[in-house]
């Protein structure tokens, strides 16, 4: 599952990252409502955590321009404001879910799987592409009863391919994409989860590799392609 959390607090959107990463969530982070409405219009996610008081644009004004552009992904909104007025206020404009701050990670991943399993943009918790599934919910990758768990990053990579395997993606946008672009992390690491990739598909006896297009990227092929 992907998911896009919008908070100005540098350092709580990095522990909610981390934190949802460990439940086989794919998240991306922004610090200010400009970018997470960039980023929401730009790439697809399955949920959104979007907090209110942010520079630039606050998470209402995004929640609204959202939902003029038709993005209807499921929307929680946090913030510090814990009245009724404000809650209304974030209804109204779109939201799905409203959790005021301080909360407990536990009860927000629970409400933000309760949004996904009633949201009308839910999708499969198990990908499948050639004969091999992953299962989202537990990192499970599988071929004909056969199966291995996945570490975090390579349950993310694999993610993202599966999610739309005929694209060719550059190792660089990889990088970008599973450890964020301001990662400290060199090149060299997607190319040895990739490698990890494909020894794991192999050892499973599946016929899915990650091929490499020589100046292009990787894209997922299938034995029968």
């Amino acid at each position: 599952m992907r998911l896009l959390i919008a908070e100005d607090e540098e350092d709580l959107a990095e522990v909610l990252s981390v934190f949802f990463e460990k439940n086989h969530f794919t998240v991306e982070t922004v610090h200010n409502g400009f970018d997470a409405y960039e980023a929401a219009t730009q790439e697809q996610y399955d949920a959104l955590i979007l907090d209110v008081m942010m520079p630039k644009m606050n998470g209402i004004e995004v929640l609204q321009k959202l939902r003029a552009e038709k993005v209807s992904a499921p929307i929680m909104m946090l913030t510090a404001k814990g009245e009724t007025d404000d809650r209304i206020t974030g209804f109204n404009a779109g939201a799905d879910d409203y959790l005021p701050k301080p909360f407990d990670p536990d009860e927000l991943l629970s409400r933000v799987r309760a949004m996904l399993r009633r949201g009308g943009e839910y999708r499969p918790t198990v990908l499948t592409f050639g004969d091999a599934a992953l299962d989202c919910s537990t990192g499970m990758l599988s071929c004909a009863g056969q199966s291995v768990r996945l570490s975090g990053r390579e349950f993310q990579v694999m993610e993202l391919f599966l999610r739309a395997p005929k694209v060719v993606r550059s190792a660089e946008r990889i990088l970008e994409r599973v450890w964020g672009w301001d990662s400290d992390a060199e090149i060299n690491v997607v190319w040895v989860h990739i490698s990890n990739l494909r020894k794991k598909l192999k050892g499973i006896g599946s016929t899915v590799t990650i091929r490499a297009n020589r100046g292009l990227g990787y894209v997922l092929e299938a034995g029968d392609d």
